[in-house]
């Protein structure tokens, strides 16, 4: 079920959801960690968050905030904690940008 506002959003700009769901080639870092070469960006937050849940990573204290072990700070630049806020940026540098 989508909201009033996915919806208006899709509608006004079709290309911003088109470069959420067109399939991309991975990089190797990041194709190690999701296990296909190819995948959406949205998919591939999406099993980024799946594994966060599943390893229990969110910070007790703070659920805004993801404690990365080494699998996942390989695909995250590094860093020791993420915002959550900050996790799609962080997944948007591995897509490439299509030319225009």
């Amino acid at each position: 079920m989508l909201t009033q506002r996915v919806k208006r959003a899709i509608t006004e700009n079709p290309k911003k959801l088109a470069n959420l769901i067109d399939l991309a080639n991975l990089p190797s870092t990041l194709r190690e960690f999701v296990g296909q070469s190819q995948i959406s960006r949205l998919g591939c937050f999406m099993c980024v968050w799946s594994y966060i849940k599943t390893n229990n990573l969110q910070d007790p204290n703070d659920k805004n905030v993801v404690i990365c072990d080494d699998k996942l700070r390989s695909i995250l630049l590094g860093k020791p904690r993420v915002d959550l806020a900050e996790l799609p940026v962080l997944i948007k540098l591995h897509f490439p940008k299509e030319p225009k």
